[in-house]
Order: C-alpha cells, then sequence, then structure tokens
C-alpha cells in the first residue's frame, strides 16, 4: 500500500494505492525499493479521505435560542417590523438578498419583537441570528 496526496482542482486528498506486481497478482513486497510506474501498475483500492479542517477555519456564525436565524449569507435589504411590534407565526420579519435574488425571512412562531440585531445594509452569514422574539 503506498500513501499519495492527490490534488484535484485546488483540493487535496489523502489516497491510500495498492500496487500489484506485474508478474501476479499479489501486492508489492515491502522490501521493494523502487516504486511502480503509473503505467504498469494496476489500482486494486483506493480510498479518499478529505483533509483534516484546520482549528483556524472559520466557524459558522449560530443563532441564540429565541432568535430568528438567517437562511442563507447575504445581505439586509429591508426590515419590516418594529422592536415591541407583536407578530403571528410566519409573518414577514425583513428580506436579504443574495446573488441579486431576495429571501424573505419569517417568524418561526408567534411572539413580540424584542430585538433587531441588524440594520439594513449589513451583510450577515448564515445561521446567524436576526432579530430576537420573545
Amino acid at each position: 500500500m503506498k500513501k499519495l496526496r492527490v490534488t484535484v482542482d485546488g483540493k487535496a486528498y489523502e489516497v491510500l494505492v495498492e500496487i500489484l506486481d506485474q508478474d501476479s497478482a499479489s501486492p508489492v513486497a515491502k522490501s521493494h525499493a523502487a516504486f511502480t510506474p503509473v503505467g504498469s501498475a494496476s489500482i486494486v483500492s483506493a480510498t479518499v479521505t478529505p483533509p483534516q479542517s484546520s482549528p483556524s477555519a472559520p466557524q459558522g456564525v449560530a443563532a441564540a435560542a429565541g432568535e430568528v436565524p438567517s437562511p442563507l449569507a447575504g445581505k439586509v435589504v429591508s426590515i419590516d417590523v418594529q422592536v415591541g411590534q407583536k407578530v403571528e407565526a410566519n409573518a414577514q420579519l425583513l428580506t436579504l438578498e443574495a446573488m441579486k435574488m431576495n429571501t424573505y425571512v419569517f417568524a418561526h412562531a408567534a411572539g413580540t419583537v424584542a430585538a433587531i440585531l441588524v440594520k439594513v445594509g449589513d451583510g450577515v452569514e448564515e445561521g446567524q441570528g436576526l432579530m430576537r422574539l420573545s
């Protein structure tokens, strides 16, 4: 078995490749120092494992309990409610724009708008809290 790193479209993958000897169906003995050229190798099995994410990779933003989360990353283009306003379940709260398309955000339950956590023009991440309902 030979462990290799393969890059496809800019993504690195570690693969485990079993190389067979040309004269037999058994795997090449570990005592062989030379690597069989690609043209004469047969791949019996390959396991692709994505690279481990680094601990410094950006983590997603999560809304806290009682907050209305953003369904996608985008820009706030309108806020359709005010703090203190009572809203019914499925009432439109605000509008986001992403890739020149508007996405409407609705209340998940009836309640009162306790706080608006964003303003028009703000960029938001998927999962970020947009407003708090009580």
